[in-house]
């Protein structure tokens, strides 16, 4: 089965320096150690990467997992879920990109 990577873009209602390390943080607290993960990085977007290719959002996720079962269970993990009700009010928008990855 083919590792699935989980990236997600998340553009903030509040956009300031403050607001950001917040969501990093919750990132941190609550994303890693999920079981079936295989990698995880968090970041934000820098801003002398601002070219028209690349999009505008504010904090970047990157989660591999060893399958589509264990990406599926943390869909579902009360970990995940909590830092989604702590956080969904600071959104203004979220892209979420699944994709198999080759070996």
């Amino acid at each position: 089965m083919p590792r699935l990577a989980h990236q997600v873009f998340f553009t903030l209602k509040n956009r300031d320096d403050a607001a950001i390390e917040r969501l990093l943080d919750s990132c941190q607290e609550y994303l890693t150690g999920h079981d079936g993960a295989v990698d995880f990085a968090v970041g934000k977007r820098e801003p002398r990467y601002n070219r028209p290719v690349n999009a505008d959002y504010d904090v970047a996720l990157h989660v591999v997992f060893a399958d589509q079962a264990t990406h599926d269970a943390y869909q579902i993990a009360p970990r995940h879920l909590s830092f989604i009700e702590l956080n969904k009010e600071t959104w203004e928008s979220v892209q979420v990109f699944d994709s198999n990855l080759r070996d």
